[in-house]
């Protein structure tokens, strides 16, 4: 059974989702307090999220660009405001669908088929704390950024991220680049290192790896 979030404020339009969500057979989460709203979606881990724009305390733009740098979703926005730029606007920041209310009930519940499909033949994200990692491409993103790491960067990070906030030890870290717990060459995982740290600087991380002095390195955060 697929957990739904609704993000409305509007408690009649609220209601009707609920009420058309759970006719469907899905587990509807309706938020009601607006305050730290993307930290609540994400503790109740939705398999996709209903997210109207004109919200009391944040715009469900913000919301969703939060959300999206915490790799939740699909986000389907539901909202009254019509305007092509408002929908190009959410699609810019990560949304999955853009839908106007009122809807027809049937477009909804197509729409919401087709993301909850697409999406449970994709990976999941995994957190890394200010930012997220597909651990089957090594992409990361950050908030509305995204970059590819190469293989043996997104091992590692992949590796700090599972592990964190554990000190992951150098042999952990050789398994993994060259199947095998031999230290192979001294310079040769500082290097690969060095490498992830660079890269890391392009979206202001190069400082969340860190290097525990003679037992391995650990992501800070």
């Amino acid at each position: 059974m697929a957990r739904i979030t609704i993000v409305e404020d509007d408690l009649l339009m609220r209601e009707e989702l609920m009420d058309i969500l759970q006719k469907e057979g899905y587990e509807a989460v309706a938020m009601e307090d607006f305050q730290d709203i993307a930290l609540q979606i994400a503790t109740l881990v939705p398999d996709l999220v209903l997210l109207d724009i004109n919200l009391p305390e944040q715009s469900g733009f913000e919301i969703c660009k939060s959300l999206k740098s915490k790799g939740i979703g699909p986000i389907l926005i539901l909202t009254s405001r019509d305007k092509l730029q408002d929908e190009l606007h959410g699609f810019h920041l990560g949304a999955d669908d853009y839908l106007i209310k009122p809807c027809n009930r049937n477009r909804l519940l197509a729409r919401i088929q087709n993301l909850l499909r697409r999406f449970k033949e994709q990976p999941k994200l995994v957190d890394g704390g200010s930012f997220s990692l597909d651990p089957n491409t090594f992409t990361l993103y950050k908030g509305s950024r995204s970059l590819l790491l190469s293989a043996n960067e997104g091992r590692i990070l992949l590796a700090l991220v599972e592990h964190r906030p554990e000190i992951v030890s150098k042999s952990t870290l050789s398994e993994l680049l060259w199947g095998t717990e031999q230290y192979i060459d001294e310079n040769a995982l500082q290097v690969n290192l060095t490498r992830l740290r660079k890269t890391l600087r392009q979206i202001d991380l190069e400082n969340h790896i860190e290097t525990i002095r003679g037992q391995g390195y650990r992501l800070r955060g």
